[in-house]
C-alpha cells in the first residue's frame, strides 16, 4: 500500500507540475490556474520524496549517494544561472554594430520618427516569404516603437487582403498603412537588387505621417543649377526631397510674375546672372509675409539680391574658401574643397557631432546683426583655412593684407518675427551650390545639411531633424583577369607547395 501512493504522488505530482508549466509558458500569463497546478504538482513530489526518504535512511548517509547528491545540486545550481543569464538577456537585449557604417544601426531620425509614432503604423509585404535582411531591418525598427509592426502575406492565399484591400498587382509589393491612409512603398525584387532599405522606409513614414503637402520652387531663367540629371544639376536634391514626400517644381518669375499660392520655400541655386529688380522686389514682399528663402550663392556670382541680403544683414565675400589643414587629401580633394565638422547650435545641424560634410568652391559670409533677426552660423571651416583673394597664382598662401583668416562661416540661418501674430519669415543661406549638386550630394552630411534646412525652412522643425540613413558601403574589388589567376594560384597551388615542402623539410630533419 505505502510502494502505490509512492508511485501515485510521484506520477500526479509530475503530472501536475508539467500541466502547470506547459499552461504557463504557452500563454505567458501565470494566472491562478497554471500556479495551482505547479504548487500542487510540487507538493505531491515533496510528499514522495519524503517518503523515499523515510524508507531509505540508510541508504541517504552512503558515501556514494552523498557524492551523488553534491554532483547533482552543482549541475543544477550550474543550469539554474545558465537559465538565468539567458532570461536577463533576452528581456534586456544589447547589440553592438561594429560595422564601418553602423549598418545595422538605425539613424538618430529613424529612431525619432518611429518613437514618435502616434499610432499604430503597418507595413504590409505581399510576398510568399521575405530575405533575412528586410525581415531584420523591420525588426530593428520595431524594437524602438510598439506603434510599428510589420506582417508578410501571401497574395495568392489571402485574396482578399492582397486585392480586396490594397489593390496588388503583383507579388512583392510593399505598403504603408498609417491610420486610414496607405502607401506602396515599392517592389521587392532580390534577383535586381530591389530590396527595401532604412532610407527608403523611413522617407516613407515621414512622407505617410505628413498632413498636407509641401512645395518648393526652384528659380529657373538665370543660369541657375538645373534639375536635370545633369554634372552640376540638382536631380538627386530633387529626388530626395519628392522621396519625402514634398512637390518640386522649376519656376520662372520673369513669366509668372508672381509666387504661387502654394509655395512653402523659394529656392536660387546657383544663379549667375542678376535677377530682374521686379523680381527681387517679388521675393522681398513674399519673405516679408512671411515665406521662406533658401540661398545657394558661389563665389564670384551676384545675383542681383543685395535689397534682400541688406534686409536681412548678410554681407558676401567672393573670395574663395582655402583649407590647408590636409583633411581632403585622404579623400583625394584639393584645398577648394574645405572639409566641415564644425556645426552651430541650431535644429538643423543637430546630432552631427564631429561628422564631416565637404563644401568645394566656397565663399565666406558675414552676418551685420540686425534688431529683430535671430541669426545662427550653420557651417564652419577650421582654423587652417582661409579666404583666397589671389586664385592667379598657382601657389596658394595666406596673405594677411588680403586675405581673411579662418575659422569662416560659410552657412547660416535666420529668422525673423515682425510681431506676435506674424508669421516668422526664414532664410538660410549657403556660400555654396556645388555641395548640392549631383555626386557630391551624396558625400557624408552634405545631403542632411541641405534636406534638414529645406525641412526647416518650410516649418517643419517640430519634427525631427537630424541624420538620415547610410547605405552599406560598396567595398567591392573589382580583379583584372591577372590579379584573380595569380590570387588562384597561390591559394590553390603556391601555398600548398610550401606547405608540403616545409612538412618534408620537417620529417626529414627529425628523421
Amino acid at each position: 500500500m505505502k510502494k502505490i501512493l509512492d508511485k501515485l504522488c510521484l506520477f500526479f505530482g509530475l503530472i501536475l507540475a508539467v500541466a502547470g508549466l506547459v499552461i504557463g509558458l504557452v500563454t505567458n500569463q501565470w494566472s491562478l490556474l497554471p500556479l495551482g497546478l505547479l504548487i500542487a504538482g510540487a507538493v505531491l513530489i515533496a510528499v514522495w520524496l519524503g517518503l523515499m526518504i523515510q524508507a531509505n535512511r540508510g541508504f541517504w548517509y552512503k558515501r556514494g549517494m552523498q557524492v551523488g547528491t553534491n554532483a547533482f545540486i552543482a549541475t543544477t545550481a550550474i543550469l539554474l544561472i545558465i537559465g538565468l543569464i539567458n532570461f536577463i538577456a533576452i528581456r534586456n537585449s544589447f547589440r553592438f554594430d561594429l560595422t564601418e557604417n553602423k549598418i545595422f544601426t538605425l539613424s538618430p531620425q529613424t529612431q525619432a520618427i518611429v518613437q514618435n509614432l502616434s499610432q499604430p503604423l503597418k507595413v504590409w509585404i505581399f510576398d510568399r516569404n521575405v530575405e533575412p535582411e528586410i525581415e531584420s531591418l523591420l525588426q530593428n525598427y520595431r524594437r524602438y516603437s510598439q506603434n510599428f509592426q510589420f506582417e508578410v502575406v501571401d497574395p495568392e492565399i489571402n485574396l482578399q487582403l492582397a486585392k480586396g484591400k490594397f489593390k496588388v498587382q503583383s507579388p512583392g509589393e510593399v505598403y504603408l498603412e498609417y491610420g486610414d491612409k496607405k502607401q506602396r512603398i515599392q517592389t521587392l525584387d532580390p534577383s535586381s537588387g530591389n530590396n527595401l532599405t532604412e532610407v527608403q522606409l523611413t522617407n516613407a513614414i515621414e512622407k505617410i505621417q505628413r498632413d498636407r503637402a509641401l512645395t518648393l520652387y526652384f528659380l529657373q531663367g538665370h543660369g541657375e543649377a538645373q534639375l536635370k540629371d545633369i554634372e552640376g544639376g540638382l536631380s538627386q536634391a530633387v529626388q530626395s526631397l519628392e522621396n519625402r514626400g514634398y512637390q518640386v517644381q522649376p519656376l520662372t518669375l520673369a513669366t509668372s510674375g508672381k509666387i504661387p499660392e502654394n509655395t512653402n520655400v523659394i529656392a536660387i541655386a546657383g544663379a549667375t546672372r542678376k535677377l530682374f529688380p521686379a523680381e527681387v522686389k517679388i521675393i522681398q514682399e513674399y519673405l516679408n509675409n512671411g515665406g521662406s528663402l533658401l540661398l545657394m550663392l558661389p563665389p564670384e556670382t551676384d545675383p542681383g539680391l543685395t535689397p534682400i541680403l541688406n534686409d536681412w544683414g548678410i554681407q558676401l565675400d567672393n573670395r574663395l574658401v582655402i583649407d590647408a589643414s590636409g583633411a581632403g587629401n585622404v579623400l583625394g580633394l584639393g584645398p577648394a574643397a574645405p572639409i566641415i565638422n564644425n556645426y552651430g547650435e541650431h535644429p538643423i545641424t543637430q546630432d552631427f557631432d564631429q561628422d564631416i560634410a565637404i563644401f568645394p568652391e566656397s565663399r565666406p559670409l558675414k552676418i551685420v546683426p540686425k534688431e529683430g533677426i535671430i541669426a545662427t552660423s550653420l557651417v564652419i571651416t577650421n582654423e587652417q583655412s582661409w579666404a583666397e583673394s589671389d586664385l592667379s597664382n598657382q601657389q596658394l598662401q595666406f596673405d594677411a593684407s588680403t586675405d581673411i583668416q579662418g575659422p569662416l562661416d560659410l552657412a547660416f540661418a535666420l529668422s525673423r518675427q515682425e510681431n506676435a501674430q506674424a508669421k516668422e519669415s526664414r532664410l538660410v543661406i549657403f556660400g555654396s551650390n556645388t555641395f548640392a549638386t549631383n555626386g557630391w550630394l551624396q558625400q557624408q552630411l552634405n545631403s542632411d545639411l541641405l534636406l534638414n534646412s529645406i525641412s526647416w525652412l518650410a516649418g517643419e522643425d517640430e519634427q525631427t531633424l537630424s541624420i538620415s540613413a547610410k547605405e552599406q558601403t560598396n567595398r567591392r574589388i573589382n580583379l583584372a583577369p591577372l590579379q584573380a589567376k595569380t590570387i588562384s594560384l597561390m591559394a590553390l597551388l603556391i601555398m600548398p607547395m610550401i606547405a608540403l615542402g616545409l612538412a618534408i623539410f620537417t620529417w626529414w630533419r627529425r628523421r
